[in-house]
Order: structure tokens, then C-alpha cells, then sequence
């Protein structure tokens, strides 16, 4: 089955699975779910733990041995699988032996990046559904960041002002790990009183972090300001502009497509779905750009798209992240 991590903690209490797959590009929050999957299983006598990385030196035969082996005294085990690449490679053929029919006295516990859309299609995964649990970590989405962060502080025992947290939201946002250090620090700081904005502004730096696809989420948004903002970040840190154009371009042609069909082929979600297109985020933000946006802004767009790459190889005296920048304003006009 699959979960939220919201929903973990409750069936965790309420029986354990022999197999959990945490799965995210969120760091922070990968992690506290795998500390509540150890921590249960902890309480249910899985004391014993073993450590395995998917890496190009893993011997995968090793791993059925311990799955195959008899525990000395019966003892129960948890045995971990850390898979950097979100992939099985070799894997995938002990994985599927140890699903069809999970041993008794061990938990497993896989740790994993982000998984593709071909991974979640293969025999493994299809067992692992029907015997374990899915978790899958999303990243908190920018519009929800504030709420988290002002939860995060109550968890803590923390009361902000509405302009510290405020503060904090645009210097943290994107960077869970850093917001979580930094609210730590504040608890120590706080002693029981009430944090304001000049607390803030000389105990927290500026941690804010982002990747290309969030950029592609905020253009295709319309969010023209927090674009922007964006973008700063990306071109200080010297993110190549590249890696995030042929995210932006295909999203660009799949809204012609969608416009094209004018709502009527099939369902929009759908559409997105069979393309790839599958976080909940994007989902939305697609299906409203869709709406939204005319198929002249769309095909002004593309044509930015063009002036980036040609900027980016050199072949244009402006900045590719000027055009990056038009792009914000283009499509942040909405019928």
C-alpha cells in the first residue's frame, strides 16, 4: 500500500509491515520517517540492525543470504537498504524472491531517492505494494512552507511573532534541514519568551535553496515574483540553466498539447499522468496554466526557451537568466 508520511505514525501503531520503502529527495523528512518506522520496530524486539548501500560494489547475493539465513536464537533483525539511485539494478531479482515471501523475524527497511515512473512499473514494486508500505516524500510546496515552519516551532514549544516567522519563511524556504537547525537554535535562544523579528534578523541567516524543477514550477504558475527570486538564487549559485530548460520546454509543449485537445481527448490529470508528469504540484499548477494561458503566450514561451539555450551556449549577449526573467512576467499574465 502506499501512505503519507502524515498518515505513518498511525499504522505504524497499529501493526508493522515487513517491508517499508521511503522514498524522496526531502532529506529531513526521509529521514524522520525512517526514525518512526526504527523506533516501531524497535519496540516490536527488532533490535539487531543491518546496513547495505546500493552502490556498484554491493554484492546482491550477500544480501538473499541474509534474508535466506537462519537468525542465531531466533533474534529479530531489521535490514536496511539505502538506494542512492532510487534504482535496484541487480537487485531487483533478490527483491522480488524476498517479497514473495517475506521472512518472519526481519523488517526491511528500503531508503530511497525520488523513484521513476519505470521503477514503480516493475515486479518489485508491484510486491512490495501488495506486502509493505509505500511512503513517498515530496518536498513541502513554496505556498505551504510558512504553515509548516509555524507548525514546526509549535512542535518545539516556540512562539514567533507573525513578522519573525515571516522572516524566517523567505530565508529558509526550501531548505527543511536549515529551517530545522535553525528553529533548534531559537529554542535554546527563546528560554520560554516570545521570538521577534530582531531576534530573527540576527540569529538566522539567509539558507533559502532551490532547484531548477521548483523554478519550472513557480514560471508555469505564474508566480512571477517568487520566479524571480528564484532565479537570483539559482544564477548565485551558478546552476546551469540547462538542466531545468528541457524540464520547462517539454512542460511548455505538453500545455500545447493539452490546449490542442481542448479539454475533450481525456482527462487532464490523465494526460499528465501517462507523460510523466506526476507530482500533485505540478499536477495543478499544469492543469491551471492550461486554462490560463493562451496558445500565443505558450509559443512566445517556447521562443524564450530558444534565446536561453542560444544564451546559454554563448551565442547571445544577454544573460540566459533575462530571458528566464521574461518568461516570468510572460506568463504570470492570466486571462
Amino acid at each position: 500500500m502506499k501512505t503519507n508520511p502524515g498518515q505513518l505514525s498511525q499504522l505504524l501503531k497499529k501493526s508493522l509491515s515487513p517491508v517499508y520503502l521511503i522514498s524522496g529527495d526531502e532529506p529531513l523528512l526521509v529521514q524522520e520517517c525512517c526514525d518512526q518506522v526504527r523506533q516501531a520496530a524497535k519496540e516490536a524486539g527488532f533490535h539487531d540492525r543491518l546496513t547495505f548501500h546500493a552502490d556498484h560494489q554491493l554484492d546482491w547475493n550477500a544480501v538473499a543470504d541474509e534474508f535466506s539465513a537462519m537468525s542465531l536464537f531466533a533474534e529479530k533483525r531489521r535490514i536496511e537498504i539505502h538506494l542512492p539511485t532510487g534504482k535496484l539494478g541487480d537487485g531487483r531479482a533478490v527483491l522480488e524472491r524476498v517479497l514473495q515471501s517475506p521472512p518472519e523475524d526481519i523488517i526491511l527497511l528500503l531508503i530511497s531517492a525520488r523513484l521513476d515512473a519505470a521503477e514503480t512499473r516493475r515486479k518489485w514494486y508491484k510486491e512490495l505494494q501488495g506486502k509493505g508500505v509505500h511512503v513517498p516524500v515530496w518536498p513541502v510546496d513554496a505556498d505551504k512552507f510558512h504553515g509548516w515552519l509555524q507548525q514546526r516551532a509549535s512542535s518545539r514549544g516556540l512562539s514567533l511573532t507573525r513578522g519573525a516567522l515571516a522572516i524566517m519563511s523567505e530565508r529558509l524556504e526550501g531548505n527543511l534541514l536549515a529551517a530545522s537547525q535553525e528553529l533548534d537554535r531559537l529554542a535554546l535562544l527563546a528560554n520560554g519568551t516570545t521570538i521577534d523579528e530582531e531576534t530573527v534578523e540576527q540569529a538566522v541567516q539567509d539558507s533559502s535553496r532551490f532547484s531548477g524543477f521548483e523554478l519550472v514550477t513557480e514560471l508555469i504558475s505564474g508566480r512571477a515574483p517568487h520566479a524571480c527570486k528564484v532565479i537570483s538564487v539559482l544564477q548565485q549559485e551558478g546552476e546551469n540553466p540547462l538542466g531545468l530548460l528541457a524540464v520547462l520546454s517539454r512542460d511548455l509543449n505538453l500545455l500545447l498539447e493539452l490546449k490542442s485537445s481542448g479539454g475533450q481527448a481525456e482527462n487532464p490529470a490523465s494526460f499528465l499522468k501517462k507523460r510523466g508528469v506526476f507530482q500533485p504540484q505540478r499536477v495543478r499548477a499544469m492543469e491551471q496554466a492550461a486554462r490560463q494561458l493562451n496558445r500565443a503566450q505558450l509559443h512566445d514561451a517556447i521562443a524564450l526557451c530558444s534565446k536561453v539555450d542560444r544564451a546559454t551556449k554563448g551565442f547571445d549577449p544577454l544573460s540566459p537568466w533575462h530571458y528566464l526573467r521574461d518568461m516570468s512576467a510572460l506568463l504570470a499574465a492570466r486571462a
